[in-house]
Order: C-alpha cells, then structure tokens, then sequence
C-alpha cells in the first residue's frame, strides 16, 4: 500500500496564471493538466467556455515533491480558508474509506466518497479543525 500527502491549492480562475509563476518561480515541472472542458460535461450544469478554460487540475514536480493546483468551479465556495487543501492519495479503495470516515468525525462532508471517471474513490471532507482534505484512490 502506498499512500502520500500533497498540498493542492485551489484558485478561483487564475490557477494557470499561478502554474506559469511557479514554473519560474520554482523551477516547477508540469506534468498532468486538465481543463474542466476536457472532462466529462453534466448536461445538467452545462459549463461557459469560460468554465471549460478553467484548469480542472494540474500536477507540478518541485524537486522530487509534487503540488497540485486547480480551480474551483465557479459558485463553489473559495474563501481563503479553503484555498489550500491537503491531498491523500491511496492506492486502495479500503484505506481511502477509512481516512475518509475518520477525517469526518466532528467535521463535514463536503463530497461523499464515490467512484468519479478519474478515481474509483473519491471524496472531500473538512476536518474538525477546518482543514480540508481530498480523498483520492489511484486506479489500480
């Protein structure tokens, strides 16, 4: 089992703009970005082109580190609380479920854990200290 904590900062539509700074500022090294319009649409809440620019998300390598970086969709909250997430990515379903159950003991459940297109399971809790936290499975 593997399991790994990464930062991931969320923007609220200028997550390309930090990309390019941390790529000079950082020596940062792009090594998976996605928009939202390359993912799947909900044909229940169709996105603007201006959406579909947005980066859905995006892995940089500083150093033998990873930071992940994103936009939130617009008319989710972003307030400068929730700006930088903690991410822990499992290589198994049972591990995630348990940090996932855990994590939410006195805190809130801002996704519930499920199977996404890219992750068989995937959710988003804040802690009871306000932390939040991104439950990600990588697909065996």
């Amino acid at each position: 089992m593997t399991v790994q904590l990464t930062p991931y900062i969320m923007l609220d539509g200028n997550a390309a703009e930090a990309i390019s700074f941390y790529e000079q500022a950082l020596d940062a090294v792009v090594v998976f970005r996605e928009s939202f319009g390359e993912g799947p649409e909900n044909p229940e809440r169709p996105m603007t082109d201006d959406v579909k620019k947005r980066v859905a998300h995006a892995v940089l390598k500083v150093g033998e580190a990873e930071l992940l970086v994103a936009d939130c969709v617009p008319g989710e909250p972003n307030d400068s609380g929730n700006r930088l997430t903690i991410c822990i990515t499992s290589s198994e379903i049972g591990q995630s479920r348990r940090y996932y159950e855990a994590l939410q003991q006195g805190g809130e459940v801002n996704l519930p854990l499920q199977e996404l297109y890219f992750s068989p399971a995937y959710g988003v809790v804040t802690d009871k200290f306000g932390v939040t936290f991104l439950i990600f499975t990588k697909r065996g």
